[in-house]
């Protein structure tokens, strides 16, 4: 019996089976899920136990990096696949990769990368980081300051808060003291709001721009677009781009009462699609012709076409400039984005030839 494990989102991931019929390979699919509670204990704990004592096959989740790194090597020792979607460390397809992980979002090397190259074309070439203290935090940061230098630019500094910060006043007053052009939110969540709302406050950004490095669309619905409208950013997917993506986004709003469908729960859906297609492919569950299957095939589905996923288990999307909406300009429900423009997957990924994985190396 195929049995996948989830660490949150199980409605995209019950989909998913659900259009599979709930079976593959003549077998019933499982599926079942636990909250980690951003622990790294309770991450490992959980995983262990579903991979040593219930028999789970795969796991699909989006816990913090400090959560999934070790995650990731339960499964590379058991040999079962293990994708994320939503973990956006750039080391999980870099230094730290895994023949058995595939990376289904975005992570802190791509979307920095376009933020930053498109802020230096204009003319903002002075930056300061506001960074969370975290795993996740210090690798945005120190991926984007890569792109800074290389493209003229320079970083006039930066500070590290504690993670779930309610005050941000002291860091955002050092931020705003630095005269830089730019101050980049490495962060995410709690604190990324408040980060927005507390530099709206203190006046930063008359002078300042904001620029956050990381930002989903549920962020955005829940700050409002009266204090981020015309922020530029990068995406992954946005529901309102094609026929699909409109189609599905409704059938999951109908599913849980109207709730946004994200970048992590399209992912969620993508990921699990495209892995039972792979056991049905295969004729198996077991991980290692599992995942040669999913390396092998392309992904095609309701938010990509024809996507390859790499040595590494990049996979291989393209992603989208957009601009946030005014108020005024919002015509109806989660009309949020303006796409502008879409940044290929060789521009928008880390080269293979400047990547620390040996998978790549090998080939």
């Amino acid at each position: 019996m195929p049995t996948i494990a989830a660490s949150a989102r199980s409605l995209p991931r019950k989909l998913a089976v659900g259009d599979f019929g709930g079976t593959v390979n003549g077998k019933k699919i499982e599926l079942v899920i636990a909250d980690d509670q951003n622990k790294p204990d309770i991450g490992v704990a959980i995983a262990l136990r579903w991979v040593d004592n219930e028999g789970v096959d795969a796991i699909v989740g989006c816990s913090a990096s400090s959560i999934a790194l070790a995650v990731q090597d339960i499964m590379k020792n058991r040999k079962k696949p293990y994708m994320l979607a939503g973990t956006a460390g750039s080391f999980f397809t870099n230094d730290k990769c895994s023949p058995m992980t595939t990376q289904w979002v975005v992570d802190t090397y791509a979307q920095p990368k376009a933020t930053v190259k498109a802020l230096l074309t204009q003319g903002i070439d002075s930056w300061f980081f506001l960074t969370v203290d975290y795993a996740f935090g210090k690798a945005w940061q120190a991926d984007a300051t890569k792109f800074i230098e290389a493209g003229g630019g320079k970083v006039a500094g930066s500070v590290l808060h504690p993670l779930n910060s309610s005050d941000l006043s002291s860091f955002l007053l050092t931020a705003q003291a630095s005269g830089a052009k730019a101050i980049a939110l490495a962060n995410s969540g709690a604190d990324f709001a408040n980060a927005i709302k507390q530099a709206q406050e203190f006046g930063l950004t008359r002078k300042q721009l904001l620029v956050p490095l990381g930002l989903m669309i549920s962020q955005t619905h829940g700050i409002g677009l009266k204090d981020l409208q015309n922020v530029r950013l990068t995406t992954p997917f946005y529901w309102d781009m094609t026929p699909e993506s409109r189609a599905f986004a409704k059938r999951y709003a109908e599913a849980t009462n109207g709730q946004l469908l994200n970048e992590g729960k399209a992912a969620t859906y993508s990921a699990t699609t495209h892995y039972l297609k792979a056991v049905a492919a295969a004729g198996s569950d077991d991980g290692d012709a599992v995942m040669r299957q999913m390396k092998n095939t392309q992904v095609n589905d309701f938010e990509m076409k024809n996507v390859a996923i790499r040595a590494d288990g990049q996979v291989m999307r393209p992603l989208y400039v957009a601009r946030i909406k005014a108020p005024a300009e919002s015509k109806y429900t989660y009309d949020y984005y303006e796409i502008t423009g879409t940044i290929a997957p060789e521009d928008a990924w880390r080269p293979a030839s400047e990547s620390a994985c040996d998978l790549l190396k090998s080939q």
